[in-house]
This record gives C-alpha cells, structure tokens and sequence, in this order.
C-alpha cells in the first residue's frame, strides 16, 4: 500500500503559498515549478482544497488563500481532501474470498479488526500534525541556511 504522492504535493501547496504569498505572485504554474510537476495537477488539487473548504482561490489571479489558521488544518484534513477513502476504508479488501476455503471463508473475521486499528491508528498521527508545524519547520530552516 502506498499513499499516492497527491498528499504530499498538497502539503507542499500549501508551504509554499504560506512562504511566498507575500513576495511572489503563486499561481499554479508558480507551484508547478516549485513542485517539478504539471500546473495542471496542481489545480485538480487545488481545486480538492477548495471544494474542502480548506483554501480558497481567485481565478486568474494567482491569489490563494487558506480558510483557517495554520494550527486548525491537521495533516488528516489534507489527506482527507485529497484521498477521499472509499466508503471510509483505508483499507480495500480483495471481492470474493472463496467460502469453499477455510482461509477464504475466515480472512474478514481474521483481519477486518486489525485494520480498523492500524486505519484508526494512521489517522490519529495524522491528526496530531498541522500546517502551522510546517510553516514552523520551514521558518527553521530558512534560518539554517541564511
């Protein structure tokens, strides 16, 4: 199992914005070449942070803007945003384990608690981080380097 990369791209959006809002104009061709990808899967996700409420974005302009403050965005909410689960699981159980089988007939009972909890444990990491400790993180290192 792997996240796709769309998560991180999404946390990377929105440390850049929150970095050169008040310098550089950021338009998703900005964020493009700050990401080294496509503007154009930067605005299929920024248009995901929008419909989340979690920024806003004024067409044309280059004018993005988170909706809250830094400390009430959790990293879960951009997940969320971003790699809406399918009927809330993380996990996706293969569709028809052969009830003929005793291992095809017991998988869900052997497994489905087990990852609820590893799913439950995932999201409660997730939760614990916000986008103020990036832009946190990020102020610490800019003063590394100067």
């Amino acid at each position: 199992m792997q996240i796709s990369s769309r998560f991180t791209v999404a946390l990377h959006i929105f440390t850049a914005v929150d970095v050169f809002k008040d310098d550089y104009k950021v338009t998703s061709d900005f964020l493009a070449g700050s990401i080294g990808t496509n503007p154009v899967i930067i605005r299929k996700l920024l248009t995901q942070l929008k419909n989340a409420g979690l920024i806003t974005v004024a067409r044309g302009t280059g004018g993005i803007e988170v909706t809250k403050e830094l400390s009430e965005i959790s990293f879960y909410d951009v997940y969320q945003a971003i790699e809406p689960l399918e009927g809330g699981d993380l996990f996706r159980f293969h569709e028809a384990p052969n009830p003929q089988c005793p291992v095809g007939r017991n998988i869900h009972a052997l497994l489905d608690d087990k990852l609820q909890k590893i799913q439950e444990a995932m999201e409660s990491e997730m939760k614990k981080y916000t986008l103020q400790d990036l832009w946190e993180g990020m102020q610490d290192l800019l003063a590394k380097e100067t």
